[in-house]
């Protein structure tokens, strides 16, 4: 009996063992910092006229453009598998670009949001084509925008203003952001990277605190 129960051990550890890590690979180090500098959002207003700032947060960078009804699909995507689960933790920011003009369009998508959850930290910024293409271009990344000023891609910031993501992705290579309208790379990739980046700043926050206690 002892023998068959060794012999088990030895059988099960090593699988245990490649599942805990396959799982689980981006949890034991922080994101890589892909491109630095950022270009910050001065040249940009939300609707009611407020800046809003890259700085000190952790946002999600959208590019929705012209069209925004036909973002609609990603924007659900995304509000499902990202902003749902994270949208109350401090600091934390949707910032979507998109050109001026398309306020109304941009309010029909904010009260279809409300149905899957409050929309606050969706942050819709108006302003000029040049200026999206601006910041884009500063993300120093191989995708483009189109004709509309739009984009697919989603992209990580940190309070650094440096672009998060992967260097060693399984299946790109370098994964500078998130094709929102592939539900499963938001479900999978994008949710995973999250959870790292804010897992980072949770542990900073506590180190913080706890030097602050001593």
């Amino acid at each position: 009996m002892k023998k068959f129960t060794v012999l088990g051990v030895l059988f099960l550890l090593p699988i245990t063992a490649y599942l805990f890590f396959a799982s689980g690979v981006n949890h034991f180090a922080k994101l890589p910092v892909l491109t630095e500098n950022v270009l910050e959002l001065n040249d940009f207003k939300t609707e009611d006229g407020k800046t809003k700032q890259l700085k000190d947060h952790i946002t999600v960078l959208c590019f929705f453009g012209k069209d925004v009804e036909s973002s609609y699909a990603n924007a659900f995507n995304l509000a499902h598998e990202i902003y749902k689960k994270n949208y109350q933790f401090k600091d934390f920011q949707f910032v979507i670009l998109t050109p001026e003009g398309v306020e109304d369009e941009v309010r029909i998508l904010k009260t279809k949001l409300t149905e899957i959850e409050n929309p606050e930290n969706w942050n819709f910024v108006f302003g000029k084509p040049e200026a999206i293409e601006k910041v884009f271009q500063s993300l120093k990344t191989n995708y483009t925008l189109n004709d509309n000023s739009a984009s697919p891609f989603v992209f990580i910031i940190d309070k650094d203003r440096s672009l998060r993501g992967r260097d060693n992705d399984e299946d790109f290579g370098v994964l500078y952001g998130f094709d929102a309208r592939v539900y499963s790379e938001i479900n999978n990739k994008m949710s995973d990277d999250i959870r790292v980046i804010l897992a980072e700043y949770r542990l900073a926050l506590k180190k913080y605190n706890s030097k602050r206690e001593i």
